[in-house]
């Protein structure tokens, strides 16, 4: 691996981690064109994860630090309800996780027209959403308090904007979407958000909500990796410095995409992604 390929899989992981365009099916035609060796792409893979990881704890850190802060007066209260939801969002992932993590891991094998095949659904799911909004009237109960900084200031917290228009079912159907993304090509976040908002969740929480329940699943498969990388016979070793430059440009670049992300479910921009990915999953399936 040289220097130029470990900034550019670190500039597309940034990117396509937190933009509804899937970053497993764009790693994988990246290390295709780039032809990265499979020794080289565990452990590169793991610190670009970690690095998009805490990219979104620091994005969201006011967020985090509200349900904490909550969670610590030892009582039930929104930051509990909505720890709760996140758990529930959790449990189908883990499963996938568990039980169908190496054939799951079958599919991460430079695959490209099975690749391309799950962009056009990543484009097809966005389509779908941009149409339904477009033939939806707006509602007074889909607004979003978190659309509106005057009534989030008169909130109590910050947690109830995004504990109150998210039930314990919906949380549930999002993480079945979170589960089905596991797949190199269905983008989480496009899958998630686009769950979120065809079931009615408001869009600001939509994106709150699919950034935040990802960080222990993502936290928690990155120590799994680590270990599995560890415990491997002949761990293959990269350079430190392209590993840094992995993780700095990942970090940075995850860091912006993150907030503009969220501003972009705002104002219904997801359709210039849907057509994205439409485009680009063709290319991989018929070139």
């Amino acid at each position: 691996m040289e220097w130029l390929e470990a900034l550019i899989l670190g500039i597309l992981q940034g990117l396509t981690e937190f933009l509804p365009v899937s970053s497993s099916g764009h790693l994988e035609l990246a290390k295709a064109l780039l032809h990265i060796e499979p020794s080289d792409d565990l452990l590169f893979s793991i610190i670009l994860h970690a690095a998009t990881a805490l990219s979104t704890v620091v994005a969201f850190r006011k967020e985090i630090g509200f349900i904490l802060k909550g969670m610590l007066k030892f009582q039930w209260n929104d930051e509990w309800e909505f720890a709760v939801k996140i758990i529930i969002s959790m449990i189908p992932v883990g499963i996938v996780g568990v039980f169908f993590k190496k054939y799951v891991e079958s599919f991460f094998d430079g695959n490209i027209p099975f690749v391309g095949g799950m962009l056009l659904i990543t484009g097809v799911l966005l389509m779908i959403t941009r149409l339904k909004q477009e033939n939806s009237l707006p509602t007074s109960g889909q607004k979003s308090i978190l659309d509106d900084e005057t009534t989030l200031k008169e909130t109590h917290s910050q947690t109830a904007a995004l504990n109150q228009n998210i039930s314990y079912l919906q949380a549930f159907v999002i993480g079945l979407a979170q589960a089905i993304a596991v797949l190199p090509g269905i983008s989480r976040s496009g899958a998630t958000i686009a769950t979120a908002l065809l079931i009615g969740v408001p869009r600001s929480e939509a994106a709150r909500f699919s950034f935040l329940m990802v960080l222990a699943p993502i936290f928690g498969a990155t120590l799994l990796e680590f270990k599995d990388y560890f415990e491997s016979p002949n761990p293959a070793s990269l350079d430190i410095s392209f590993l840094s430059i992995g993780f700095i440009t990942a970090f940075v670049v995850g860091l912006i995409a993150c907030y503009w992300m969220v501003e972009l479910v705002k104002k219904r921009k997801l359709i210039y992604f849907a057509i994205y990915c439409l485009i680009v999953g063709l290319i991989a399936l018929f070139v």
